[in-house]
């Protein structure tokens, strides 16, 4: 029964740290995004639509 308990909380962790990474990843290609369209917006003298 201490297995159980075990791999539940084994789970839990690898999946909340799984879970952190894809956030880090996420907010790294939302900056780049939003550089890349500032730069495009510069480039074309274009005002953002938000």
């Amino acid at each position: 029964m201490n297995f159980l308990f075990l791999g539940y909380g084994v789970i839990w962790t690898i999946l909340f740290f799984y879970l952190v990474y894809l956030a880090r990843s996420q907010k790294q290609v939302n900056e780049k995004l939003k550089s890349l369209s500032e730069r495009l917006q510069k480039r074309n003298g274009q005002s953002t639509f938000r």
